[in-house]
C-alpha cells in the first residue's frame, strides 16, 4: 500500500511537471525550501528571515530531452543533473504541493551560456568548506559561478557569509562539520546562499509549485 501511494505520488508530480513545462524555461532557477533536517536548519537559521518561505536549496532548471531536469550541487552526488520529479518531490511542502519557486533573469541574454557553464561543473564535488573556488561547489555557488555578464563579472552578489543564528549562536551543525574538517566556521568571508538570492532585483518570479 505503502509503494503505491508513493507510485501515485510521483506520478501526480510527473503529470504537474508535464503542465508546467510552458511555464518553466532552461536557465530558471528553482528555489527550494527544503524537508527539515539539522543542515537545512542550519541553513535558514543563519540566512532566513521571519516569514512563510525560506530557501535552503536552488538548482537550475533544463527543460526538455525527454525529462525536464534540474542541474544542482548535492550533499551527497556533488553537481549533478537530477530529474526535475524527484527534485520536486524532496522538497517541504505546503498543501501538500512542493515548496519550491521558479525564478528568472529579467534579461534572458546569457542564460544558454550560463546553462552550458553549469554543465562544464557536472562531477564536481560538493564544497562542505563553503569557500571560494571551483574545485568543489555548494548549490548556490554553482550558480554563482554560472550566471556571468558577457565581461565574466559574477550577475549574484558574493556577501559576507553569516552562519549564526538570529541569537548570534552558532548552530551545533555549523560547529560540528566545521570541526570534523578541521577548519574554521568561514564566517565573513565572500559567498551566497539561496535566501540572499532570490531577493536579487535581476530575477523575477515565474512560477509557485504550490
Amino acid at each position: 500500500m505503502k509503494q503505491a501511494l508513493i507510485y501515485i505520488g510521483m506520478l501526480l508530480l510527473v503529470i504537474s511537471c508535464g503542465q508546467n513545462r510552458d511555464r518553466l524555461h532552461t536557465g530558471d532557477l528553482l528555489f527550494q525550501a527544503g524537508k527539515n533536517t539539522e543542515m537545512t536548519g542550519a541553513i535558514t537559521a543563519a540566512t532566513g528571515e521571519e516569514g512563510p518561505l525560506n530557501f535552503s536549496h536552488v538548482g537550475i532548471a533544463v527543460v526538455g530531452g525527454g525529462a525536464d531536469s534540474v542541474l544542482e550541487a548535492t550533499t551527497d552526488c556533488g553537481v549533478r543533473l537530477t530529474v526535475l520529479a524527484e527534485f520536486l518531490g524532496r522538497s517541504a511542502k505546503i498543501d501538500g504541493h512542493p515548496a519550491v519557486v521558479a525564478m528568472r533573469l529579467k534579461d534572458t541574454a546569457g542564460i544558454a551560456a550560463a546553462v552550458r557553464r553549469a554543465r562544464s561543473f557536472l562531477g564536481v564535488p560538493y564544497d562542505y568548506s563553503f569557500r571560494p573556488g571551483r574545485e568543489k561547489l555548494y548549490c548556490s555557488e554553482l550558480v554563482w559561478e554560472s550566471y556571468r555578464a558577457e565581461n565574466g563579472t559574477p550577475l549574484f552578489t558574493a556577501r559576507p557569509m553569516n552562519f549564526r543564528a538570529a541569537d548570534g549562536t552558532l548552530p551545533q551543525f555549523w560547529a560540528d562539520l566545521f570541526d570534523q574538517l578541521g577548519e574554521q566556521v568561514p564566517e565573513g568571508l565572500p559567498g551566497t546562499n539561496p535566501n540572499d538570492m532570490a531577493r536579487e532585483e535581476l530575477l523575477e518570479e515565474v512560477y509557485r509549485y504550490f
